[in-house]
């Protein structure tokens, strides 16, 4: 967290770290160990779009003439991957099941980062002062330090209709990692 000064910025991070745990699955044999880089990549994914739909989205909305347009086909990307994302959740990690599950969540988040980096960043860039960058990327920094650390694709207001409080399912979930010991 804190990786960089604007939100863009901030983003890319994720977006790098997030490919380096998806490396380091594929690198890793012991099924142990690749459920639990399985689950530390869950957090990244779900921190980071909470963070997104949070601040990022209405930013877009605000902005952009098409910015409704831009900001749905986001949070449908989020819904797909958090479907994605939930499935995954006790996929013995030794398994042929587990490789192809990952490989098409990779696949999903690649695209979805390649749109964002290319289409949706330039113009962002180009769309706000570098001023909203910075607070945008403060704001982004702080939902992801209380957002939810799991997937909840069929709990009410989940994407792309919108969530229940971050904070409050993310105190739930964090509280869940703590007793169980996941993400450490």
């Amino acid at each position: 967290m804190g990786h960089g000064a604007d939100v863009i910025e901030e983003l890319m991070c994720d977006h790098r770290e997030v490919d380096d745990l998806f490396s380091a699955i594929e690198r890793t044999a012991p099924a142990l160990d690749r459920q639990t880089l399985a689950e530390q990549l869950t957090i990244e994914l779900v921190r980071h779009a909470v963070a997104e739909e949070e601040h990022l989205y209405p930013a877009i909305r605000e902005h952009f003439p098409d910015g409704e347009l831009i900001a749905d086909k986001e949070l449908a990307d989020h819904a797909r991957v958090e479907r994605m994302l939930k499935d995954l959740e006790g996929v013995d990690g030794a398994g042929l099941e587990f490789d192809r599950r990952i490989a098409e969540l990779r696949a999903e988040v690649t695209a979805h980062v390649w749109d964002e980096e290319q289409n949706l960043f330039p113009r962002l860039r180009q769309g706000c002062s570098p001023e909203d960058l910075h607070r945008l990327g403060d704001k982004v920094r702080r939902a992801k330090k209380f957002a939810p650390t799991r997937p909840h694709p069929g709990a009410p207001g989940a994407p792309p209709a919108g969530r229940l409080p971050a904070p409050v399912t993310g105190l739930v979930d964090r509280a869940r990692d703590f007793v169980s010991g996941r993400g450490r």
